[in-house]
């Protein structure tokens, strides 16, 4: 299989795929295709604040007190509607899972710190800290090592 990209801001977008034959390869692109809304951003609340998020700008996501909560940079707070589950897979790739609960920017992640009960916590450079479970670091510990 050959994948070809070009990029000129002159032409209008258009995806092209030849295949010889369909395969849930090829339904899942389509799906993604048809769907896509041309989304880099999503709304966070905050009391009487209504904003709109950059993807980049969000370096973890978690659900804290049954609300799914987004951290910006700053390490501000913004209550998100839509679900976690929903939302891992609207998000870029650069978002991973860290626990049950929770998604990380791994380009935001500072480090990775053992933690006095034998887990680890992610440190994000807004000084968040969030844990990791052990099946999470594991799959994170993959694909680094894949690097």
């Amino acid at each position: 299989m050959k994948y070809k990209l070009i990029i000129d801001k002159e032409k209008e977008e258009e995806i092209t795929l030849t295949l010889h034959a369909p395969s849930a390869l090829s339904e899942k692109i389509e799906n993604i295709v048809l769907n896509y809304e041309g989304n880099d951003s999503i709304m966070g609340y905050k009391e009487n604040e209504l904003r709109k998020l950059s993807f980049r700008d969000i370096e973890c996501i978690t659900v804290m007190e049954r609300r799914v909560i987004a951290i910006d940079r700053e390490g501000e707070q913004y209550r998100i509607q839509e679900r976690l589950r929903d939302l891992e897979e609207l998000l870029p790739t650069y978002f991973i899972r860290i626990n049950k609960s929770s998604l990380a920017n791994e380009h935001a992640i500072l480090r990775f710190k053992a933690a006095f009960s034998g887990g680890v916590d992610a440190i994000f450079k807004c000084g968040y800290k969030e844990y990791v479970s052990r099946r999470c670091f594991a799959e994170i510990k993959r694909r680094y090592e894949g690097l």
